[in-house]
């Protein structure tokens, strides 16, 4: 949001054009874009990058609080705000529901308006500290890193971004004081260079941008700019010594990876788009951007309506081997959404829309019922693999959910033993005993149990101890880091030796290369799935990959 009132940029939704603001004393300078409203308005909304979103509900008050309402999803994930123009008080209450941080009643004086939109525009900057706050760069940061970026797509570079906002800055510095605050971030900073430099050198650009923000930029290939990620998320994830104290911070991402379609302002988009919907989330800390041109979350909760009747949710299947080969014994369950418009989204995506249209029960029963019905119907050399399906926070806090979810696969036909379920450690976190009793249930029925994406979230020994388990899946980061440091190489021999301990088998995911899957063996890892051994493959993909002498 800028902080240039003389040079405001305004979205305003209305009707009429231009000429309520043309009035408004000293607005001559201001860049005030008039939208019309419906259809995929946040979005541009968003890709006008206005310092204020202005909607008039003066002349229909139903139409304007529908654009309130389409709007306000938005205003919330960026820090934004939303001016509502209304000639009706008692209206209020509802525009402040349908997401309005401020509300002008229009009595003719175009002075007054104008200082209402003033004030409005100054708000989201008393923000800044929150982890909704603002992310953009400065117009010279953002040039620079265009710059570099543009040059290296030129030269036919892959180019991978990361946007880094430091999270809760506000309560950092109540916790620590301010002095402490900004040494901790400036060290963060260091940190965060460091990484890029020893892992890229000129390959890696970092830009601070004001606050606690940070954009990196590599050119780089997926299985690099992964390594990346990981070294740097593992880095600013430990505790920093700070004058002789130690403190840690928090971190939201957003991730981006270069297109065909992509320029530098595209893909510096993506990934600013991919933040605001990591700064909205409970969960997720990081989101990985979608296809260019791919729709802001709530435009595609609108669209997840409609997208189980149309049959866009779709279930592909990644084999999983024993750790000392390429004999397939099992496979995960993925579920994708082919996007009428945007073409295949994973599943982040997908549930991430589900969370902001509070679909996802419905989603999740849709996609067990999805994934049932195909393997039943599998023919006889399918027959022998196991099949991973995920299980979500909202299934694990359902009453009744083990009896439900038991009674839906008896109906199918495919046997329990067949059977795991994986649920991961965020999911498990928000009720415990609920969960181990949900889970205890399904065992008992032959249904084995993983524990997701082990070794990121809060890696809570509570979990090993209190939830009944089969597996434990190491998480991509920490087996693509295996090849790293002899101390990565630790973290991951003391997750091996935990899980023989505790009587589980390790599957390790996101193998890419013989070495990696080499070393995890020399450690002690039971199963793998990755790109190494396969892709996620349809039913006729996963059909011939078996026949093709894999099983």
């Amino acid at each position: 949001m800028g902080t240039d009132i003389d040079r405001l940029a305004l979205f305003v939704v209305a009707a009429e054009g231009e000429g309520t603001f043309a009035a408004i004393p000293g607005a001559a300078d201001w860049v005030v874009r008039v939208d019309g409203g419906g259809d995929d308005v946040a979005a541009r909304a968003l890709a006008s990058g206005a310092d204020l979103v202005v909607v008039d509900v003066r002349a229909d008050a139903g139409r304007g609080l529908a654009e309130v309402r389409a709007l306000g999803g938005l205003v919330a994930a960026t820090g934004g705000a939303l001016l509502a123009l209304t000639t009706d008080a008692d209206g209020l209450p509802d525009l402040m529901d349908a997401g309005a941080t401020h509300f002008f009643v229009d009595r003719g004086d175009a002075a007054e308006l104008g200082q209402a939109i003033r004030f409005a525009a100054q708000a989201p900057s008393r923000d800044a500290g929150d982890r909704r706050g603002r992310t953009a760069a400065t117009d010279e940061d953002r040039a620079a890193i265009s710059d570099w970026i543009a040059g290296r797509l030129a030269d036919g570079s892959p180019v991978g971004v990361l946007m880094i906002a430091l999270s809760r800055l506000d309560i950092l510095n109540a916790a620590r004081g301010r002095a402490a605050g900004d040494a901790l971030i400036a060290e963060a900073r260091e940190q965060v260079d460091r990484i890029t430099r020893a892992l890229l050198g000129p390959a890696g650009l970092v830009v601070s941008t004001g606050g606690g923000d940070l954009i990196v930029a590599a050119a780089a290939g997926p299985v690099v700019l992964a390594r990346l990620a990981a070294a740097l998320d593992a880095a600013l994830a430990r505790p920093l010594p700070i004058a002789g104290r130690i403190a840690v911070l928090g971190s939201r991402w957003g991730m981006a990876e270069s297109g065909p379609a992509d320029d530098a302002a595209s893909l510096l988009r993506r990934a600013a788009e991919a933040l605001i919907v990591a700064k909205a989330s409970d969960g997720a800390m990081i989101r990985i951007a979608g296809p260019e041109g791919a729709a802001p979350l709530d435009l595609l909760a609108i669209d997840l309506h409609l997208a189980i009747e149309r049959n866009e949710i779709d279930v592909l299947f990644q084999p999983q081997a024993p750790i000392d080969g390429r004999h397939v014994t099992g496979v995960e369950a993925l579920a994708r959404w082919r996007h009428g418009r945007l073409g295949p989204l994973g599943a982040d995506a997908l549930f991430a829309a589900a969370d902001r249209a509070d679909l996802g029960i419905a989603l999740s029963d849709h996609i067990q019922q999805l994934v049932l019905a195909r393997v039943a119907a599998w023919p006889r050399s399918l027959g022998g693999l196991r099949v991973s399906l995920n299980l979500t926070a909202g299934d694990l806090g359902r009453p009744g959910f083990a009896a439900l979810f038991l009674d839906r696969v008896a109906a199918s036909g495919v046997p329990f033993q067949r059977l795991t379920v994986e649920i991961t450690e965020t999911g498990a976190i928000r009720n415990l005993d609920a969960a181990a009793a949900v889970l205890a249930r399904l065992r008992e029925a032959g249904v084995r149990v993983a524990l997701d994406d082990f070794g990121t979230g809060y890696s809570s020994l509570a979990y090993l101890t209190a939830l009944p388990l089969d597996y434990l899946k190491l998480d991509k980061a920490l087996a693509l880091g295996v090849e790293g440091s002899a101390r990565h190489r630790g973290v991951v021999r003391a997750v091996m030796t935990l899980a023989r301990a505790l009587g589980v088998a390790v599957i390790a995911e996101g193998i890419e290369t013989e070495a990696q899957r080499a070393m995890l063996a020399a450690e002690g890892c039971t199963y793998y799935q990755g790109y190494w051994l396969a892709e996620p493959l349809d039913e006729a993909a996963l059909l011939a990959f078996m026949e093709d002498g894999r099983c």
